[in-house]
């Protein structure tokens, strides 16, 4: 990533990335209540005399297509020199669930497109693949092996794809796991799916991590 410039950091996905976030120019509510806040307040701290933008464009109830569908103003227009993308748990609702659109399923075929024509178009962006998680509780311990081996597969494709594509995978799942030791999975996913405040600290804290300790390390 060029230091001559100002470094804009994109946050993709579905709810989980979404969380709120407003659709106009108040910056109080710009970036949600997500883990996107969480990285943006501390990096943007750290890093003032930078003043690198974090953007999320991240949509409730998105799938990888809808990603897709949306990438030529939701990723081309906006030039991030860093894309971290969380998707997946939407794509395997709609297969859970047996609705219409979850018939069949597009997530390695459309997540691989997504990404091929990321590479082609902006070739320097650098990459940031977040595995999919669930806990058992609420909707997915409704139907729990189900879901666990779908979400399964989802993370293997993740990981292959990071490997592919020369991207930094963050693991979320087992991160997870090992906070339901402390407390219950209520506590960190509070249907299963979406995070609680203390469940978006832990992606933050995650996120950091990996990507701060990767050649992308915004400096």
């Amino acid at each position: 990533m060029s230091n001559d410039k100002r470094t804009v950091v994109l946050f993709q996905g579905d709810s989980i990335t979404d969380g709120g976030r407003g659709r106009g120019e108040d910056k109080n509510h710009i970036l949600g209540h997500s883990y996107p806040y969480l990285i943006s307040a501390k990096l943007g701290f750290e890093l003032a005399e930078k003043a690198p933008r974090f953007v999320n464009r991240g949509i409730s109830g998105n799938r990888i297509s809808d990603l897709y569908a949306r990438w030529n103003e939701d990723f081309f227009h906006i030039h991030p020199d860093l894309l971290s993308v969380l998707i997946g748990v939407n794509d395997a609702w709609r297969i859970m669930n047996e609705l219409p659109e979850g018939v069949t399923d597009r997530f390695e075929r459309a997540y691989t497109h997504v990404l091929e024509e990321t590479r082609e178009k902006s070739p320097h962006t650098g990459l940031v693949l977040m595995e999919p998680f669930i806990l058992n509780v609420g909707a997915p311990a409704l139907k729990w092996e189900a879901w666990r081996a779908k979400l399964a597969e989802y993370q293997s494709t993740v990981r292959k794809l990071a490997e592919r594509f020369d991207a930094v995978f963050l693991p979320l799942q087992e991160p997870f796991e090992r906070a339901c030791e402390r407390a219950p999975a209520a506590y960190w996913l509070w249907d299963g799916v979406h995070p609680t405040y203390a469940g978006h600290e832990l992606i933050a804290r995650e996120w950091l991590n990996a990507v701060q300790n990767s050649r992308f390390a915004l400096k």
